[in-house]
């Protein structure tokens, strides 16, 4: 139970993310790299808080990346 609530967690941090970068599109390459960093580690830290385990929240965590990204690519071309 508790890796599908942090699943879910790091979906709401990605969708800000994605919201954030969508607001800030005319920064630099470099602003968006970091922002992600700053991003991807608060997702870690959450799902690390929840789940107890550093080596379970690292895999939830790009697997939730993952997920995430195929879903955002996927729905951005049928829109476009």
């Amino acid at each position: 139970m508790r890796v599908y609530v942090v699943i879910i967690l790091q979906f709401i941090i990605w969708s800000g993310y994605t919201l954030i970068e969508w607001i800030s599109k005319h920064d630099q390459l470099i602003y968006k790299v970091i922002m992600f960093f700053v991003f991807f580690y608060l997702a870690f830290l959450i799902g690390n808080h929840v789940t107890k385990s550093k080596r379970k929240t690292l895999f939830i965590t790009v697997l939730s990346l993952v997920i995430y990204t195929s879903i955002h690519f996927t729905m951005t071309q049928f829109i476009h």
